[in-house]
């Protein structure tokens, strides 16, 4: 099956690039620039995309995500400390992104004759993120064969959806994902800052999945406190 594989340069994304290019026909990585504070992790994206020897293409979406405001990957406001399953981390919902950067990618496979566009969107993401639960993709898939119906058949690929992080993590150690080479941090700052949501979340995924970290961390043992926080301990 000749696949796109949606890859923002982190670990969910890169993962899946690494697992699709041994388990199906890997065509291209598209990356999505849309103005995101962290967008060094599409330096990230690029470099796997060197590593598999395949195309990318980064799509420029500023003018998009400038029009999303109230959201603190967009907008001048702080990335919030903690872990992903608090409230306060609703703060860095990008409204539509998911479904916005999914309706481009279609597009791209249709266009180039690809089979599937594949996303790396996962169970720990639904709690705060509506575009990456199951009832979103299933719906989105539909929506997408109805809009290329009689010009392409192209299918949605999400093999995590019902799956966790540190389920990620196992199947990226399988297929040998290069984890340093990753970026995960939304603060996007010299390191990984070890204290936001995807930091936290990052650090969990290693520790339950028994899979050594490679990341460097400024707070390394924030995400301690932040898991005791979210279960109440």
């Amino acid at each position: 099956m000749k696949t796109i594989v949606i890859c923002s340069g982190g670990l969910d994304s890169v993962s899946l690039a690494y697992m699709v290019a041994q388990q199906q026909q890997l065509t291209r990585l598209v990356s999505f620039d849309y103005g995101q504070r962290h967008r060094k992790e599409l330096d990230f994206a690029a470099r796997c995309a060197q590593q598999l020897d395949v195309p990318h293409d980064i799509i420029d979406l500023r003018g998009i995500g400038a029009a999303l405001t109230g959201s603190a990957l967009t907008s001048d406001i702080d990335v919030p400390d903690g872990h992903y399953a608090e409230e306060s981390m609703r703060i860095t919902v990008v409204p539509n992104r998911n479904a916005i950067m999914l309706t481009v990618a279609f597009g791209v496979a249709a266009a180039n004759g690809d089979d599937a566009v594949a996303t790396a969107v996962h169970g720990g993401d639904h709690f705060i993120y509506p575009d990456c639960r199951p009832k979103f993709t299933e719906a989105f898939e539909t929506m997408q064969k109805a809009a290329l119906d009689g010009y392409a058949d192209v299918s949605l690929y999400t093999p995590f959806v019902h799956r966790s992080k540190a389920d990620i993590v196992t199947e990226g150690a399988r297929h040998n994902t290069p984890f340093a080479d990753t970026w995960s941090c939304y603060k996007g700052g010299e390191t990984h800052c070890g204290r936001c949501g995807t930091c936290v979340e990052r650090r969990e995924a290693f520790h339950l999945a028994q899979v050594a970290d490679p990341t460097i961390y400024a707070d390394p043992d924030f995400w301690v406190a932040a898991i005791a926080k979210k279960d109440g301990v």
